[in-house]
């Protein structure tokens, strides 16, 4: 019995944290509204010291206010209300100095139960994170209606000239019309399958299903399918030095991260677009290379975010190729890095662990 109440105050000590090792900023104050206790994030985020806040009421070091520039501790009224009150939902509060934060308030009762409020949990988030998401949700929405606009404007027209005058068109006009419309269908239908792969990254919903993949191989068929497409052969370069071992990899997946990365080749590079496919100590690495510019060096930490699309221009695509084949890689439980090429040119260099389906 003794050492089994040595373990149990063991693991409460193991998952006992301080307040200074969490990463949003939490202040306490006791029953009577003064500051008890403050951390460091706290007081990094409102740049009040410990020895400045701590046995003061909160409201006279603490001044929050709301947009309409009222008191928020007396409106928040901690202390009176309803008894069965027991937090204060999370809004956007001002510092007299203009600052945003998020703050959230949670009252501890004693009786739990309808009880007295004998502690007041505050917790501050820095608001410019919330505006940088809200930034990315505009840039993504505007992007989405952007690139939908052209290709549905393009369907609808073709569609309904169709319609209204099928039989003054050739057959070869209408093939001509048919087609295109089929492009642009195509091209809507990448766009929704790439903000499923986005919202699938960003929410770690992505399933990787292994099986055995011949990269060089996937390699190939992907070239073919440029070269099909109106590339000339001689543009692409595959290159398998040494041998590869066995690789269990998702093999739809490889084949998005390959046509992600020729496409940017060919989109924003020159010359020729080589693939090398070479083994490495703990796996595969896949090194794409182009002959164009590159990527400065001071760029090469922003190429995998959202809506990158190369050095500040806008040479078509939506900006998120990059980023969902890091996520891919990722997923994989490979790296990808971004670097000059021997010759020249970007070179996007990935490495795949090799496995087995233990091993996913």
């Amino acid at each position: 019995m003794r050492g089994g109440q040595t373990h149990r105050r063991g693991a409460d000590a193991a998952c006992s944290i301080e307040v200074d090792d969490l990463p949003d900023g939490v202040i306490v104050a006791d029953e009577r509204g003064r500051v008890v206790a403050l951390n460091r994030a706290a007081s990094r985020l409102t740049g009040a010291g410990p020895h400045a806040v701590v046995g003061k009421l909160f409201p006279d070091v603490l001044p929050f206010r709301d947009n309409d520039g009222r008191d928020w501790w007396k409106w928040l009224d901690a202390y009176g209300g309803l008894r069965t009150r027991s937090r204060q939902p999370e809004c956007s509060l001002y510092l007299p100095g203009g600052q945003e934060l998020l703050v959230a308030a949670r009252f501890v009762r004693r009786p739990e139960r309808g009880g007295d409020v004998v502690r007041v949990v505050v917790t501050l988030r820095d608001a410019a994170a919330r505006a940088r998401l809200e930034r990315s949700r505009a840039d993504l929405v505007s992007t989405v209606a952007h690139e939908l606009r052209s290709p549905l404007t393009s369907v609808k027209g073709f569609t309904a000239t169709l319609l209204a005058k099928w039989g003054r068109f050739t057959d070869d006009q209408k093939r001509v019309m048919l087609e295109t419309v089929n492009a642009d269908a195509d091209r809507v239908t990448r766009l929704i399958t790439e903000l499923l792969d986005v919202s699938r990254i960003e929410s770690g919903r992505l399933q990787i299903h292994r099986q055995v993949v011949d990269i060089p191989g996937r390699a190939r068929k992907i070239i073919a399918g440029r070269v099909a497409a109106g590339e000339p052969e001689d543009r692409f370069v595959l290159e398998t030095p040494g041998d590869l071992p066995e690789m269990w990899l998702d093999q739809d997946k490889i084949d998005q991260i390959l046509g992600n990365l020729l496409e940017n080749a060919v989109r924003h590079g020159r010359g020729t677009v080589t693939i090398v496919v070479e083994p490495v100590e703990w796996g595969v690495a896949v090194s794409v290379r182009d002959q164009g510019e590159g990527v400065a060096p001071e760029l090469a930490s922003r190429v995998f975010r959202q809506f990158w699309r190369g050095n500040g221009r806008r040479r078509g695509g939506t900006g998120l190729g990059l980023f969902i084949v890091k996520g891919l890689v990722e997923a994989h439980g490979g790296t990808i890095i971004v670097q000059r090429a021997p010759g020249g040119g970007a070179e996007f260099r990935f490495t795949m662990p090799a496995g087995t389906p233990d091993f996913a």
